[in-house]
C-alpha cells in the first residue's frame, strides 16, 4: 500500500479505535453502577448483555490496534526502520495484552454474577477471593495502555521528525503520549500521580487521536523532510 492509502486507514481507525473505547466505558460504567464488591457483581448480573458487548467490542479494539501498529508503521518506516518497527511492536502488544487482560476479567465477572447455589456453586470465601481478585485497584491501569502510551510516543515523533502532519498536531501527540507513558507506570507500581489521573491524563490524548484521524484523512501525509 502506498503511505497515503496507509494514512486513510489509520485516521479512520483512530476514529473507529476511539469511539469503541468510549463504548466500553459507557458499557462498563452501567454494567458496574458505580457500587463496589458483592453489589457490583449483582449489578453486572442484571446487565450481562452489556458486559458481553464489551467482549465483542474489545476484540474489534485489539484489530483496531494491530491495523493502527502496521500503517503508522508503513507511514514513518522510511523515517526510522528500527524506531518504527519498536512502535509496531508495542502497538501489537498493546492489543494482545488488552485483550487477554480483560475479556478473561469480563467473562469471570459474568460467571461470578451468574454463579448459582447448586453444587457447582463457590462458597462465600472463594466467591469473595474471586471478586477481590477481578475487582483488584490494579486492574484500572491495564498494562496493554503502557505500551499503547509507548507506541504513541515513538509514532508521534517520528512523524514530528519527518514534519509529515503540522508540528503542532506531532507535538501534542508527543506531549500527550510522554505523559501517560511517564504516568501509568507510576500508577501501575501504586504510586500517587496527583491529579494527572482518569480521565485528566487520557483527555490530551483522545483529542489528539481525534485530531490527527481528521488530517490522515482530509490531507494525507507528507514525504519525510530526513530522507
Amino acid at each position: 500500500m502506498t503511505r497515503n492509502t496507509n494514512a486513510k486507514i489509520a485516521g479512520f481507525t483512530y476514529l473507529f479505535y476511539a469511539a469503541i473505547g468510549i463504548c466500553i466505558e459507557l458499557l462498563m460504567h452501567q454494567a458496574r453502577g458505580g457500587y463496589g464488591g458483592a453489589a457490583m457483581v449483582a449489578r453486572i448480573g442484571q446487565y450481562a448483555t452489556n458486559v458481553r458487548l464489551a467482549i465483542l467490542i474489545t476484540l474489534l479494539e485489539c484489530l483496531s490496534s494491530l491495523v493502527l501498529g502496521v500503517t503508522l508503521y508503513g507511514i514513518t518506516c522510511d523515517e526510522d526502520h528500527e524506531l518504527a518497527m519498536l512502535g509496531l511492536v508495542c502497538r501489537v502488544t498493546e492489543g494482545v495484552l488488552g485483550s487477554l487482560n480483560n475479556i478473561p476479567s469480563y467473562l469471570g465477572l459474568l460467571w461470578l454474577a451468574k454463579a448459582g447455589t447448586g453444587t457447582g456453586a463457590p462458597d462465600i470465601p472463594t466467591t469473595n477471593a474471586l471478586r477481590a481478585f477481578l475487582l483488584m485497584p490494579g486492574a484500572s491501569v491495564p498494562i496493554g495502555s503502557i505500551f499503547f502510551a509507548v507506541g504513541s510516543l515513538i509514532f508521534s515523533y517520528l512523524l514530528l521528525r519527518g514534519r509529515m502532519v503540522p508540528v503542532s498536531i506531532a507535538w501534542l501527540g508527543v506531549l500527550a503520549s510522554g505523559l501517560l507513558a511517564v504516568t501509568l507506570p507510576l500508577q501501575l507500581a501504586g504510586f500517587s500521580t496527583g491529579p494527572l489521573t482518569g480521565y485528566y491524563q487520557w483527555l490530551p490524548a483522545l483529542v489528539f487521536q481525534v485530531v490527527l484521524a481528521l488530517w490522515l484523512l482530509i490531507k494525507g501525509v507528507a514525504t519525510p523532510t530526513t530522507r
